[in-house]
């Protein structure tokens, strides 16, 4: 699941609408930091055109959901922004696909506050 989530991150595959629909569920949805909603049709629209920001993935956990779902947890960090990432994954005829993200907004010292 990790490398997933990274491919999704990574340059090459934000610029290629094809691998990205590859990876969204046709039923895909995201809750973004931003506050958007958006659906399959608007990231494979959107995302090639957006202006490429480098992120790290950390404190990544899976938790098998069912035989075929899966959840993903992480911290995304980018040079300016944190986010806290959720992630459902499912498989369909041996491909994982995302149907669910959602991305929130996060300071560190909020954070270290907690103990986290």
């Amino acid at each position: 699941m990790l490398q997933l989530e990274q491919r999704l991150l990574s340059q090459t595959t934000r610029r290629d609408a094809e691998e990205v629909s590859r990876l969204l569920a046709d039923d895909f949805v995201e809750f973004g930091a931003s506050g958007n909603i958006w659906s399959k049709a608007d990231v494979v629209e959107q995302l090639p055109q957006e202006v490429f920001t480098p992120r790290t993935i950390t404190e990544f956990t899976a938790k098998q959901l069912s035989e075929r779902s899966v959840l993903v947890t992480y911290h995304c960090h980018t040079a300016a922004i944190n986010s806290l990432r959720s992630s459902i994954w499912r498989k369909r005829d041996e491909q994982w696909q995302m149907v669910f993200h959602q991305g929130t907004l996060f300071c560190r010292s909020e954070l270290a506050r907690d103990g986290r």
